[in-house]
Parts: structure tokens; sequence; C-alpha cells
């Protein structure tokens, strides 16, 4: 560095100064174009709006607790097309329930391809405890209102990271971005080789199976669907868990294949376990996020004499601050959205970091398996609430929704 500015001569420097100060006086004081005229702008705001206004234009009901709902853009509100997804990302609603404002995060089960033709299709699967799942079984109709965020996440195939066949693992409504994908693998738009393993408790609880069944033809061996039946055994499925041996059951023998991973928190509790013994490279691993962590209490290294316990949040947020109460076992982010807090939030799985905040004092509780802090932040004091539980008062400066 002291060589290059030992050889900078000032004179040179003076005179470069002369010749721009020249143009800028020379050039004709026309007004600057609009930034919204330039096509790259445009082009964001098409796939990453900050919002999207949708309203639901059809409902299909598997179940009492399993509805799939077909959203198309509000032009009553100024959104007249939905943003382009890649296969298997998710987007965050937000709604308001209550006094809560409550933001979710939900993957596609539809295509790119359906995007295109102005539509998204969320499937949505009743969850004990559920306030998001629930609200939207029990009162989303025709015509209801809802808005969410850009297509997210990178639960897609990627053929400079990803192996040329992909073993998919999915747990009751975990199925759906695998929905997405196959979909896309049918449409032309992805080329992969996608083995699902679909683990459901019996086989009347197997969402999309004529759809998956068709996709199989169409594809031509590009896309396989092997059902799992953990309660019942039935012709043509196989029976029990999903395994280290199921999965080299199907895996290729002779070349390197990714696993995907997509279901409830216990599903990845126990498969985790199970891909330990096949010694895969991590980058062939890929989990998607399975939202809001429910009981740290049940982890080894949870303090257990904190279960039961309340304490209260101290929350600053630019120039307000409230003082709220806060369980040990429900998340920050939990906490706050229940006092009606609006706060920024996609992921709810400690990845996205769109909820990061500092925690200016108190002890708290980060899972590890969805600790996804950077090494900065853990040096400087910051955590995501989404997947942090308080272990005594806490006092959290909060960025704004």
């Amino acid at each position: 560095m002291a060589k290059i500015l030992k050889g900078l001569k000032l004179a040179r420097i003076t005179k470069l100064m002369s010749a721009r100060n020249k143009r800028i006086a020379d050039a004709p004081a026309t007004p600057v174009p609009p930034l919204d005229s330039y096509i790259q702008n445009r082009l964001k705001d098409q796939l990453h709006p900050k919002v999207q206004h949708l309203v639901v234009a059809d409902i299909i009901a598997h179940s009492a607790d399993v509805k799939t709902f077909v959203l198309a853009p509000d032009a009553s509100q100024g959104t007249t097309f939905v943003a382009y997804p890649a296969a298997g990302q998710y987007i965050s609603i937000r709604q308001t329930i209550g006094s809560a404002v409550v933001c979710r995060p939900y993957s596609l089960s539809s295509s790119p391809k359906e995007a295109l033709s102005g539509h998204y299709t969320l499937t949505i699967k009743r969850v004990e405890g559920g306030l998001m799942s629930q609200f939207a079984l029990d009162t989303w109709t025709v015509g209801t209102k809802v808005d969410a965020s850009a297509p997210l996440g990178v639960f897609t195939y990627e053929p400079l990271r990803d192996a040329r066949t992909v073993i998919g693992l999915a747990g009751g409504s975990g199925i759906t971005p695998f929905y997405s994908l196959a979909k896309a693998i049918a449409d032309g738009d992805e080329d992969f080789n996608l083995t699902l393993l679909y683990g459901s408790r019996t086989k009347a609880d197997i969402l999309f199976l004529e759809d998956f069944e068709r996709i199989q033809r169409q594809t031509a061996g590009k896309f396989r669907l092997v059902n799992v039946l953990s309660h019942e055994e039935a012709e043509g499925c196989e029976h029990g868990f999903l395994t280290a041996e199921l999965i080299q059951k199907y895996a290729p023998k002779d070349e390197p294949y990714s696993v995907f991973l997509c279901g409830p928190q216990a599903m990845y509790n126990f498969v985790d376990k199970e891909l330990e013994k096949l010694n895969l490279r991590r980058k062939y691993i890929r989990h998607e996020l399975f939202g809001e962590y429910r009981n740290p209490e049940k982890n080894p290294d949870y303090p257990q004499e904190m279960v039961g316990q309340t304490f209260k949040l101290h929350v600053k947020m630019r120039d307000q601050e409230y003082d709220i109460k806060v369980d040990a076992n429900e998340s920050l982010l939990n906490a706050m959205e229940h006092s009606g807090l609006v706060v920024p939030s996609d992921c709810r799985s400690g990845t996205c970091g769109w909820c990061r905040s500092r925690l200016v004092a108190g002890q708290v509780y980060v899972p590890k398996s969805v600790d996804g802090r950077r090494q900065a932040d853990l040096e400087f004091g910051y955590v995501h609430p989404c997947s942090t539980f308080a272990l005594s008062d806490v006092y959290l400066d909060v960025p704004m929704a």
C-alpha cells in the first residue's frame, strides 16, 4: 500500500479532478430518470417484492385437518402477478389474529410454471397449538385477503452443489416442497433424479398420492415415489421408518447422492442420527426449515430447573420500549407477537437472520440444531428471537419490521 501511495503524483490527481469537474459542469441539466424506468429495478421489484397482496381464490379440502389454498394476486391492493419462485421455496404469510400480528413460513406446493399461470398453492396441515395453521384452516374462505413475502429459502436443487440423484425424505405436510420439485421435473424446469421416501402413518394419510403417481408415469423414471407407512402394512409400500438402511436400499450404489429432508421436528431428530451412519459429505444433506421450534425442555442440554418459569422481556424497538411476559418454553419472537408487537421475521427457524436482534442483557437458551448465527453474532451478543428462549429476565434491542 505504501508503494502505491508513493507512486501517486499530486499533479496527476489534481488534473483528474479538474477534468471530472468540467464534465459535470458541461453535462446537460436534465432530470434524473425515475428509478422504476430502469429495467433492473423493475425486475427486482417483480422477483423480490416487499409484500405480495394475495386473495384466496379456491380451497381444496383433503381432510378436516389438511387443506390446499389457491392464492391469486389481489389487484385491488396493487398486486397484479405473483413473484416467480424456484421449486422448493416458501413464502411467509402475515396475518392479524386477535391482537397479534403473526408471520409464518409455508412451503409452496405449486410449481414455478403454476406461478407463471398466476397463482400459488399452499397446503396447510393443522398443528396442535399452531396459531396460524388453526386460524387458516378454520377461518380462510374464498375471498380472504392474505399478505405474503416474496419467495424465500434455499431448499432448491443446485447442480453446482447437489448430486445428480436426490433422495427426498418427507414426513406429513413436509411433502409440499417435494410436490413442487416433482412437478418442476415433469414440466422440464428442473433436471435431476428424485426418489422420494414419504413417511406416513397409514395409506389414508398420504397427500397427493394420485398426483405423484401421475408425475411418476410422466417423468419416465426421473421421479420415483416410495411410500413408507409406520402404522400399517400395505401392498407396494415400505413398512417402518426412514432409516439409514431404507435410504441405502433406494440410493445409487456407485455414485454420490444428495439427501433432502422436510418434515416435523421429531422426524429431524430421528433422521439426523440415521444419516450419521451413512457418512455423507455435509454439502449433500439439505434440511428444509420446520418453522416454530417447540418444547426446548426436551433437549438434554436444557436446564430443567427452568421448566415452567416466567420472566420479563424488555423490548426496545427504535424509540419505543415495552415490557412483556415470556414463558421459558416459548420463543422470544412468539412472546413478542402474542403481545401485539410487529416484529420482523421470515423463516422462524434460526436461519434467515431477518429477526436478528441484540441481546443487551439476560441469559438465554438457543438449541444447537437451529443456531444459525454467524460467529460475529456470537461474539457481539446477537440472537435470532425465533429460536431463542429466556432463562432469566431479558433486554432485547429489536429492529423495526
